[in-house]
């Protein structure tokens, strides 16, 4: 058996075990019996349960965000776009996370908020590059006005996370939709377009 394969079996395993119970009650041992393979082979893989989930989590919604990565690194193409492109696979990402997350069920708030608060943390951390080259692209070509563009990009990617996910702070498709609307005029502004310029940037 590859390493490769042992790997997914207890990745596998985390994810079958998160469909009946929550992670707090998940051991070591459990994951290690679900999977078919000696626990010490566990900690070959990972020196924790918690870096267990984080890959878990990594490996489940990580074709939107390379997909994303991929197109926006094609110059050719307006920074406009490409930024759009960026909104889409959060958007993506999160309704991935969302059709195919088993916690509601069977896990209590804060164990909700830790699994999300994890899927956050990577949705953030890997799409932040990419739109910051992207911004700085733009600024580069006069088509953007902006001194900072790695704050921008973490700005824009936190509300949207965090919105489109909508368990941190749950609101109405209105209200997530009126705070999308705020986030495109203020970066419109904010990087001397004018109104109406990032429209097509509304993923809702």
């Amino acid at each position: 058996m590859s390493k490769t394969q042992k790997y997914d079996m207890i990745l596998d395993a985390l994810q079958s075990l998160l469909e009946q119970k929550d992670i707090q009650t998940i051991s070591v041992s459990e994951i290690a019996q679900t999977a078919g393979i000696g626990k010490g082979s566990i900690y070959y893989y990972f020196p924790s349960k918690d870096a267990m989930l984080e890959a878990l989590v990594e490996r489940s919604y990580e074709k939107p965000l390379l997909t994303a990565k991929h197109l926006a690194d094609q110059t050719e193409i307006s920074p406009f776009t490409r930024m759009a492109m960026i909104f889409q696979a959060c958007h993506s990402s999160s309704l991935e996370f969302r059709k195919s997350d088993h916690t509601s069920s069977a896990a209590n708030a804060p164990e909700n908020a830790y699994i999300h608060q994890k899927f956050l943390n990577h949705l953030i951390t890997e799409l932040k590059p990419t739109l910051t080259r992207i911004i700085s692209q733009g600024i580069e070509d006069g088509l953007i006005d902006f001194d900072n563009p790695e704050a921008l990009s973490e700005i824009a990617l936190i509300v949207l996370a965090v919105k489109i996910d909508n368990t941190l702070v749950p609101s109405t498709p209105e209200e997530i939709h009126q705070t999308i609307q705020g986030l495109v005029s203020l970066m419109e502004r904010g990087t001397g377009n004018p109104e109406g310029t990032l429209n097509f940037l509304k993923i809702l």
